[in-house]
């Protein structure tokens, strides 16, 4: 059953941000990822409960998937960067 990453991500250093973005997308590509929205325009309902910043969601093919991408050794490094640049709050959820 097909999974997504959903990521709200507040960014602190965009520039250097940028590194990871550059480094993170070819990895979950390797996964088998497709990007489905990666920043792009957002509207939302009740702000005083939520307020996203940045959203990104990525589908996969399985949760595992999903799970390995964020196992993968490679991954590690780079989401140190995702760490050091931003603040952000990720969950995979299983689609139907």
């Amino acid at each position: 059953m097909p999974a997504l990453i959903i990521v709200d991500t507040k960014v602190h250093d965009p520039e250097a941000y940028e590194e990871y973005k550059a480094l993170a997308k070819p990895l979950a590509e390797k996964h088998g990822a497709r990007y489905l929205h990666r920043g792009g325009r957002m509207v939302v309902d009740r702000t005083d409960l939520w307020e996203p910043t940045r959203m990104v969601v990525i589908e996969f093919s399985s949760v595992e998937a999903a799970q390995a991408f964020m196992d993968d050794p490679e991954y590690a490094p780079v989401k140190a960067l995702r760490h050091k640049y931003a603040d952000s709050t990720l969950v995979i959820v299983e689609t139907d």
